[in-house]
């Protein structure tokens, strides 16, 4: 029996493609496998095709498979389902299709069709709405996955509804699973092990995850406006804050959801906004006064296909250069770049500290694969979610200074103590105009120069991890990229390695300030490092040869909307290894 299995469901936008897709990814971790689930959709509500492709293993899987075993398909939009899906099937794949769709497979196709009256049984039990549970059944017997934990999160869905609907959920599993049975028979070549001693685990989305890491870091306001990939993280904070005395805010566009944002974070509230690339662009004015006030704030930026409205349900990594240099003038920034589900909560939660501490925009940079993405994450650990307020007095330490209060005082590390306003002792101007360390307005050339130096100085020292390495030095190559590209890039290693390569990762975590020696060390041990990034232009490449100097690395880099798979890099990293044997990389 195999231990790892890629299952995917397809059919006409609109028409509910996700729910199963999310039904059989939680079932399955129920089972105790690993799971990672990715849904391809259009850009519009009604129409198109969509699909939830959900990968089950035994071991911790972190992309989407190279290939899809399984695929179910409703009869709306059957023909555009087979033909999209068609060239990533395996060889000895199955489609479970509905029995009244009107699709035909090519006849040189090595599939087999099974078609099953979804929507005929479903009406037999209640509504057309059971054909989902059908699907399930019949997913069940092509893969020989135990029914119960379906049953059971039909239970913990649908037990609020009445034992009724639980009743006819359960019957239109088992009538689906007995159909394929009675029908095709057994699929032994598609059959996943079970896991002997099941682990619960949890399951996350990415901007879940993220939402969940500010609630608990301490924040207590967000104000965002709906755009995808993002809207989730507002949706989440919009159910869960309120509960903890917070308070979210739809703004009327992402200027008043930054500044909204920036204000809560002076007032004293622990404050972030979440967006993705357009309404990014709309902040970066307001990034500017976050900057020049030395006032925090946290924006989670959910990168998709550009530029303009470009590709809205893709995934792109394209706004690096927007992140790190974005804004008129210069500021002191820190842009952190989260790689897996839990990453997403852990470095959520570290931004709201790291905006305290260095009084500065901090910049949450994940894309759409890792922010809609759903899979498996283990327990989070408590411990390590703390919070830190930075240089913030109270009325008390302000009487122990010895001397008036300087909101924009010149210290060594360039952090200035903070007082919230209405703080006895703690009066002080804050202008968005260039300032004195007081806060009044000046011109003065020589306060101008202090001052701005003061601000930059603030983010030479970030107490944040720069890189994680994955793998052994030295090596023959390293793998470079930040984001959901992580994922493919370890399983990438893992297989390169296995063929007897010595291939290592580096994943880039903290994306600004750079973090130039962490990553020159890394290099150093690797004969040569692949760059692998979400774009045409090379943006990641770019900055490290602007920030360390050298070459610009050899690439791998894709901006078709569609996510890295391992076998992308694999081929890609054969490739630059093949150079380096035949001397034609240095």
């Amino acid at each position: 029996m195999r231990t790892e299995l890629v299952w995917k469901v397809g059919g006409q936008q609109g028409s509910g493609i996700e729910k199963p897709g999310s039904v059989f990814l939680d079932a399955c971790s129920r089972l105790g496998y690993y799971t990672f689930g990715y849904r391809h959709f259009m850009s519009r509500i009604m129409g198109g095709h969509t699909n939830y492709q959900v990968r089950v293993s035994h071991r911790p899987v972190f992309a989407m498979g190279d290939c899809t075993d399984v695929l179910v398909i409703d009869r709306e939009g059957a023909q555009e389902a087979i033909d999209m899906n068609l060239p990533e099937m395996a060889p000895d794949g199955v489609i479970v299709a509905d029995a009244g769709m009107e699709a035909a497979l090519p006849e040189s196709s090595s599939i087999q069709l099974l078609k099953v009256p979804f929507h005929d049984i479903a009406a037999e039990i209640g509504g057309d709405l059971y054909w989902n549970m059908v699907a399930m059944g019949a997913s069940c017997a092509v893969t020989g996955l135990d029914r119960q934990a379906f049953r059971d999160l039909v239970q913990a869905t649908f037990g609020r509804k009445g034992e009724k609907v639980v009743q006819a959920n359960y019957e239109a599993i088992d009538r689906g699973y007995r159909y394929v049975l009675d029908h095709f028979g057994t699929f032994s070549h598609l059959q996943i092990a079970p896991v002997r001693e099941p682990k619960r685990r949890l399951t996350m989305e990415g901007d879940n995850a993220a939402a969940f890491g500010a609630l608990a870091g301490g924040c207590r306001f967000l104000a965002a406006y709906p755009i995808t990939p993002a809207s989730m993280i507002m949706e989440w904070m919009a159910r869960e804050v309120p509960k903890f005395g917070g308070v979210v805010v739809q703004a009327e566009d992402e200027i008043s959801a930054i500044l909204m944002a920036i204000g809560a974070n002076y007032a004293g509230a622990r404050g972030m906004t979440s967006t993705s690339g357009p309404g990014f662009s709309l902040m970066q004015e307001a990034l500017g006064l976050s900057g020049l006030t030395e006032t925090p704030v946290v924006i989670v930026n959910v990168q998709r296909g550009g530029p303009a409205t470009g590709l809205p349900t893709k995934p792109e990594q394209g706004d690096i250069n927007e992140m790190v240099y974005g804004s008129h003038g210069e500021i002191p920034r820190v842009v952190l770049a989260p790689g897996t589900y839990d990453e997403c909560f852990y470095d959520t939660a570290a931004a709201f500290n790291l905006a305290d501490t260095h009084q500065c925009p901090v910049i949450v940079a994940m894309d759409l694969t890792l922010g809609m993405g759903k899979g498996t994450v283990e327990s989070l650990d408590w411990n390590r979610v703390r919070i830190d307020r930075g240089k913030l007095l109270d009325a008390q330490s302000l009487t122990q200074l010895g001397a008036p209060y300087q909101r924009f005082e010149e210290t060594e590390d360039g952090i200035s103590p903070r007082v919230l306003p209405g703080t006895p002792g703690g009066v002080h101007l804050n202008t968005a105009d260039e300032h004195d360390f007081v806060g009044r307005i000046t011109e003065s050339q020589d306060t101008r120069r202090r001052i701005h130096d003061k601000r930059l100085r603030k983010v030479q020292q970030v107490d944040f991890p720069g890189v994680a390495l994955r793998g052994d030095l030295p090596a023959d190559l390293l793998l470079v990229g930040m984001g959901s590209v992580t994922g493919p890039m370890w399983e990438a290693a893992d297989r390169l390695n296995t063929k007897g390569a010595r291939v290592a990762v580096c994943q880039i975590r903290r994306v600004w300030p750079f973090p130039v020696e962490e990553f020159t060390a890394a290099l150093a041990g690797a004969k040569v490092a692949l760059v692998c990034e979400h774009n045409a232009t090379g943006q990641l490449a770019h900055l490290i040869r602007a920030q360390c100097g050298g070459d610009l690395l050899p690439g791998l880099r894709k901006y078709d909307g569609d996510p890295f798979r391992p076998a992308e890099v694999v081929q890609r990293a054969e490739e630059v290894l093949a150079d380096v044997r035949n001397a034609r990389i240095a």
